[in-house]
């Protein structure tokens, strides 16, 4: 398991909690003393251009640090996305985040869908047809799905659910009916118990991350990666994102 991360993603960019200073830093301390680091390059306009309009593009330009540092966080995604190509499980502990980020709009803290340019850039090069995409995120990923509805090729998961049980439940029923060349996840740990949502508790994460591997060996050559969308509260964010990578690993 490798973790794609620039110094870059430590800086205030932004007055939104995801760009607040301390956040990444309590994930790095959590995970940099079990799992590699690899730094990315910041993604070109060309794979911003897959997912994006240049009107969007060209309104994100307008404020110059969080620009440099969203180019950034979509090149995290896609090293992310390419180290699973070459069969090592990866994470890109990126910022700013991308769900919420739709071809000609965004809001919710994104900028530039990471998720969905790594997936875009993958699909072009001819590396990957199909792909699974799951988000469990406290919130809904409008701006994946806005991008990918309408490609039948890839599938994109939201579970809903109100209990610990149902919610690891729904996301194994959900897996065990996917056929894909890879698994994406979008990481959101805003669901958990000491977070915003108050539902998932430490174990969850980690089992979840045992579900995407058993997944990704099972269908798709163990091509599994995650990329950081939500979670707020920095006291438990590092441990519950190491437990997801003990259980992706």
């Amino acid at each position: 398991m490798k973790v794609v991360y620039h110094p870059r993603y430590l800086e205030v960019y932004a007055g939104d909690p995801a760009a607040q200073a301390g956040r990444i830093e309590s994930i790095l301390k959590e995970v940099s003393p079990h799992y590699g680091l690899v730094t990315p390059e910041p993604a070109s306009i060309e794979d911003i251009e897959l997912v994006h309009t240049k009107w969007h593009i060209a309104e994100i330009q307008r404020m110059s640090q969080t620009y440099e540092v969203a180019l950034l966080a979509a090149g995290g995604a896609i090293k992310a996305a390419e180290l699973a190509m070459g069969g090592e499980p990866a994470f890109g502990m990126i910022r700013p985040p991308g769900h919420h980020a739709s071809p000609d709009s965004c809001w919710g803290f994104c900028f530039f869908n990471n998720m969905a340019i790594s997936l875009a850039k993958m699909r072009k090069e001819g590396r990957i047809n199909r792909a699974v995409i799951l988000d469990f995120d406290l919130h809904f990923g409008d701006g994946t799905d806005n991008f990918f509805s309408r490609v039948p090729e890839v599938v994109y998961y939201h579970p809903e659910d109100r209990s610990r049980q149902e919610f690891v439940d729904g996301i194994a029923k959900f897996l065990e009916r996917q056929k894909a060349d890879i698994i994406a996840v979008s990481a959101g740990f805003d669901r958990g118990v000491e977070d915003w949502g108050g539902l998932l508790a430490m174990e969850d994460y980690q089992t979840i991350g045992k579900l995407v591997k058993e997944f990704s060996l099972k269908a798709c050559q163990g091509r599994r990666y995650g990329v950081l969308e939500g979670g707020y509260n920095h006291s438990v964010l590092g441990k519950n994102v190491k437990a997801f990578l003990d259980g992706m690993s």
